[in-house]
């Protein structure tokens, strides 16, 4: 189903497209670069008509003092990263009217001032793209979900680590916590709808 309705005041919101996650060669089924291309237009397109985007980041102390703890199954969630991969990319930086938030979760509304940011500024719906589909969008969409804002998710615009968790999300998961649609669509209906 294609996304059917932007409010009023509604917020893009874009997850983790730094350095280190968009330069990722396993990012499937959209390489990073097409991503952050669909974001771009989306970015543009909201700040266009005076709405607000807002530029999730992911990271972590050098020691992993701010890890989340917790025993899983997994792999273990040390990593060291280089210099700079937290850093929003250079296509999406430079915008000193864009919400800056940062993260230590996997979601953007725990442990951040997002919900506060969006709520003073009125906002009802967020547009949600970014990378990984399957765990910092999804996890975000819930949480917007749970928050009682209207969610729509640019699915062309987001990517993951597997093409399978990808489409599990968009298909199985993101149609129970709003709606979905393309770049093209979300550009389109805005344009439509802020005349």
């Amino acid at each position: 189903m294609a996304v059917t309705t932007l409010d009023p005041r509604t917020a893009l919101v874009l997850i983790d497209l730094q350095h280190g996650i968009v330069g990722n060669p396993a990012v499937a089924p959209n390489t990073g670069a097409d991503v952050v291309e669909r974001s771009v237009r989306l970015a543009d397109a909201f700040r266009g008509h005076d709405l607000p985007v807002v530029l999730v980041r992911v990271t972590a102390a050098a020691d992993g003092a701010d890890a989340v703890r917790g025993r899983i199954d997994g792999p273990s969630r040390a990593h060291s990263f280089p210099e700079g991969w937290d850093v929003i990319v250079d296509e999406l930086a430079g915008h000193p009217e864009d919400i800056s938030v940062t993260k230590r979760n996997w979601g953007a509304f725990y442990g951040t001032d997002l919900d506060l940011q969006l709520r003073r500024r009125g906002i009802t719906q967020i547009v949600l793209a970014g990378i990984a589909t399957s765990i910092g969008v999804e996890s975000s969409a819930r949480a917007a979900h749970e928050h009682g804002y209207h969610v729509t998710l640019a699915t062309d615009a987001m990517s993951d680590l597997d093409p399978e968790t990808h489409r599990n999300s968009v298909e199985r998961i993101f149609p129970r916590l709003g709606e979905t649609g393309t770049t093209e669509e979300i550009v389109e209906l805005l344009d439509k709808t802020r005349v």
